[in-house]
């Protein structure tokens, strides 16, 4: 899950990690006295992407009559795709120093991937190479200790003191939350050697929620604002819009095999509409999780075919197809509808599905072929 800038804050704040003092505020309007923190202010357009200051949605605001006029300019634009629906308030801070810093998890290491620079910053990407110093370190603070006393050792202490400070109360944190980045950019550093997290971005394992009882707490309160993990802490399995514009609904199993879908839809020039992984075994003879699916695809504006692609092996083809029938009498969605089912059970899949007027492919090729077809009478 990637946390809104607003909300990774607060959970860095609740570790007591500084961050400017902020609200939170839908509209110009909400803006009241006693709400704001002291100016002058950076109005901060939250979606779950990086480049937002150069994307025009971070302003600076002098008085509270400009701070409105750049909420309003803020909240509603689009960026990457993402529309902006709210704006995080806070405080500027003036007189310090931008570093870098950034804990990832790099599972190809087997560690933390450690990076840290003396400069930080919107153009921190654009910074030579010898410019950030960047090392893998065991999952455990000491070892995180001694790899950042390495990056930062050639640095003036009074950026490298600081620097050193904020990587381990961050390590904390991303040790303790079970995440998988922790990135802050700006880190601002004062004279005085203290420090406080200008910008945060904080991406958390789904997987790892039902043991985050302060990340769970969040969701739930702001379950709007991460509608695809809300839905998986819920129901108990993945489903996420990877086009508001697809024409493809996709009920599938298996995240890598979901995957691997859309990229070969994409590579024929189709658009799906969603990801996927329904976890047949979790049916138990039950259809609410598939109505729950058909229910969520049926709001995609333009989902004209509703391509259905299980591989089996515990789960048995006959069942599910049953109850995949069962679901579809059920459903809001009209879409012609294509099954490609391999594996367990399938002669009895064939029966089911026969019966009920729907033809059954069990190669890739010919169910897209037939998706094509079914795009091409819409037209």
């Amino acid at each position: 899950m990637y946390l809104l800038e607003h909300d990774a804050k607060e959970i860095l704040a609740q570790a007591r990690i500084p961050v400017p003092a902020g609200c939170l505020a839908t509209s110009g309007a909400e803006l009241r006295d006693g709400v704001l923190p002291p100016g002058p202010w950076m109005a901060k357009g939250q979606i779950s992407a990086g480049g937002r200051g150069k994307a025009g949605i971070i302003r600076k605001a002098a008085t509270v009559a400009e701070l409105h006029a750049q909420v309003s300019a803020i909240t509603g634009s689009t960026v990457n795709g993402r529309r902006v629906e709210a704006v995080r308030i806070e405080q500027q801070i003036s007189g310090a120093d931008e570093a870098y810093v950034s804990l990832m998890l790099d599972a190809a290491a087997g560690g933390v991937r450690v990076i840290v620079s003396e400069r930080g910053g919107v153009d921190v990407e654009a910074l030579a190479p010898d410019a950030i110093h960047s090392a893998v370190a065991a999952p455990d603070i000491e070892a995180i200790a001694r790899c950042v006393s390495q990056l930062t050792g050639a640095m003036p202490e009074r950026l490298g003191a600081p620097l050193r400070d904020a990587t381990l109360h961050l390590a904390r944190v991303f040790l303790e939350r079970e995440a998988l980045l922790v990135e802050i950019n700006p880190l601002f550093i004062r004279p005085d050697g203290s420090w406080v997290a200008g910008d945060a971005k904080l991406v958390t394992d789904d997987s790892a929620l039902e043991r985050q009882p302060a990340l769970r707490e969040l969701l739930a309160r702001r379950a709007a604002a991460y509608p695809e993990a809300a839905l998986k802490l819920e129901h108990g399995f993945d489903y996420v819009v990877v086009d508001p514009e697809g024409e493809i609904g996709l009920l599938t199993t298996g995240a890598g095999l979901s995957m691997m879908l859309i990229d070969e839809l994409r590579a024929a020039g189709l658009k799906p509409y969603n990801f996927l992984d329904i976890r047949t075994g979790g049916l138990r003879g039950e259809i609410t999780r598939l109505v729950s699916v058909l229910e969520w695809i049926a709001r995609g504006p333009r989902v004209r075919v509703l391509l259905i692609n299980i591989f089996a092996g515990i789960t048995e083809l006959g069942e599910f197809s049953r109850l995949l029938v069962t679901a579809l009498a059920k459903s809001p969605l009209r879409v012609p509808v294509v099954v490609r089912l391999v594996g367990n059970g399938l002669p009895a899949a064939r029966e089911v599905l026969s019966a009920a007027g729907i033809k059954l492919y069990t190669d890739l090729d010919d169910a897209m072929a037939a998706v094509r077809q079914h795009l091409w009478k819409g037209e």
